[in-house]
């Protein structure tokens, strides 16, 4: 397929595939990066001698900027060349990954990790962006879908393959594993992945938006993981500044107007809520399996891979379910069976079997994941216009990782311990018990908003579900490269 052929793919031809494999191994790479490092955080904290804080901050450091920048990244797509862009993150992801393989300290590793950031915030809205402006609107959701349940395969598969690198050589390898997917990954988009963009974009970048969202940012993560109040608040108090300045730029990066959509606000709720649960247990289930329950790391990444059998079984059928029944009851169900897994992960401690402690939990937590990711993805994408498509999935990329960054930053806080000082086995258990307690709490909330706020209108992709059209007279109409003219919805 030629870059400039704009022609919507099928999911079933050889282009689609292509298309989606392009896709599946970009975002892919930046979630087994993800996950791999949470595995290796004892050893890596070991060999460079990194506190509790240190280690939030290798985690932090990354997310930091990814969603910091991850709107200006989705912005970069729509002007330039999604397509384009796209590489451009993969590539800096790859060189940014190099420095974290040889980083000779925790200081240079968490400053090459929030490089890493900068990498992942070009390439990850690009791919949700590519699949919903380059598939015909009839196959978008069976696209997303095998795009969410291949990514959460990848996603699951990264502790094996850490704790395996981790053991049979060093942790830098999880890192310089993405050099030679790196290039594979570029290979196949230049010459399968057709070049999308937004012509009806204008302005300049927000750059003064980017700038006040990452100070606030960083102000809060610092001020939770250092226990500084008066560093928090400050950081609250930024982020209601980038507010206002977005409300009051001509051409902002976060357009607030995209939240008139109810379909569109009660998805992104439901994400940050869901994966800052998430993001809590996530990194601290690996220290626990390996500081106090004795796990090499290879076990302690095994100890969760059935979750890739379980994603990729059912992650295509829920988007597809999604698309026949609507979105509603998939993500109210799905949260639900994940705050239920998170409180049966309370049965994890010493002394306990894995077959009786660790393997029910984990595949009810992963029957919920998998009804929730792809029904959620679509969501997002179906309740704004596909020409925007790299606007929408930048913004629900952000929330995610600001909840995943904020709650992360919360771990010490929730769980009693102190980030500067040793923290025995008991009080890590002890801590993580009350971290699961409080993140099926957060998700359980995600499943009462989705209740609450998502329609049950079947998913329409490229129209928004909760919208009707404006009076013609009164409208601008905005087009996207593959599909016929759209108006611009408001909501009933």
């Amino acid at each position: 397929m030629s870059a400039d052929d704009t022609s919507p793919v099928r999911f079933s031809t050889p282009a689609g595939k292509w298309v989606l494999a392009a896709m599946v191994l970009g975002s892919g790479m930046v979630s087994l990066d993800a996950t791999v490092v949470n595995v290796a955080l004892p050893r890596l904290g070991k060999d460079l001698h990194a506190d509790f804080a240190g280690l939030q901050w290798v985690v932090n450091g990354y997310t930091l900027s990814l969603a910091s920048l991850i709107l200006i990244g989705g912005s970069l797509g729509d002007r330039l060349g999604r397509r384009r862009v796209f590489i451009t993150g993969v590539i800096w992801f790859a060189v940014a990954s190099l420095l974290c393989g040889i980083a000779p300290n925790v200081g240079m590793l968490v400053a090459a990790r929030a490089l890493q950031g900068v990498g992942g915030a070009l390439l990850t809205p690009g791919s949700l962006a590519i699949l919903q402006a380059s598939f015909h609107p009839d196959d978008r959701a069976r696209a997303i879908g095998a795009w969410s349940g291949l990514g959460g395969v990848t996603t699951a598969i990264g502790p094996f393959l850490g704790g395996y690198l981790v053991d049979a050589a060093s942790w830098r390898w999880i890192f310089l594993l993405n050099l030679p997917m790196a290039a594979l990954v570029v290979w196949v988009t230049v010459r399968h992945v057709p070049e999308t963009r937004d012509p009806s974009v204008t302005g300049r970048l927000d750059l003064p938006g980017a700038f006040v969202g990452a100070i606030g940012l960083a102000a809060s993560t610092w001020g939770l993981i250092e226990r500084s109040w008066p560093l928090g608040i400050g950081g609250a108090a930024v982020l209601v500044a980038f507010v206002v300045v977005e409300a009051r730029r001509r051409h902002p990066m976060l357009p607030l107007g995209i939240f008139r959509s109810r379909q569109f606000s009660s998805a992104n709720l439901v994400t940050l809520f869901v994966y800052a649960g998430l993001s809590a247990v996530l990194f601290m289930i690996g220290l626990v399996l390996q500081q106090a329950l004795g796990y090499s790391p290879l076990e302690a990444g095994a100890a969760t891979f059935p979750i890739t059998i379980i994603m990729l079984t059912f992650s295509a059928r829920a988007g597809a379910l999604a698309q026949r029944i609507g979105p509603r009851w998939p993500m109210t169900i799905g949260p639900a069976v994940i705050a239920g897994g998170l409180l049966a992960m309370t049965r994890i401690e010493p002394g306990r079997s894995y077959q009786l402690s660790v393997l029910p939990a984990v595949v009810l937590f992963s029957a919920g994941l998998a009804l929730t990711v792809a029904p959620l993805t679509a969501t997002v994408l179906a309740a704004a216009d596909a020409s925007h498509a790299g606007v929408a999935s930048g913004v629900n990329n952000a929330v995610a990782r600001v909840g995943g960054l904020l709650a992360v930053a919360s771990v010490p806080l929730i769980a009693g311990f102190s980030p500067t000082h040793a923290v025995s086995p008991g009080e890590l258990v002890d801590g993580f018990h009350t971290t699961l307690v409080a993140a099926a709490v957060l998700v359980a909330i995600g499943s009462v908003l989705s209740f609450a706020g998502i329609r049950s209108n079947v998913l329409h992709t490229g129209t928004p579900t909760d919208a009707t059209p404006i009076d013609e007279r009164a409208t601008n109409f905005h087009c996207a490269t593959d599909a016929p003219p759209q108006q611009v919805y408001r909501e009933n």
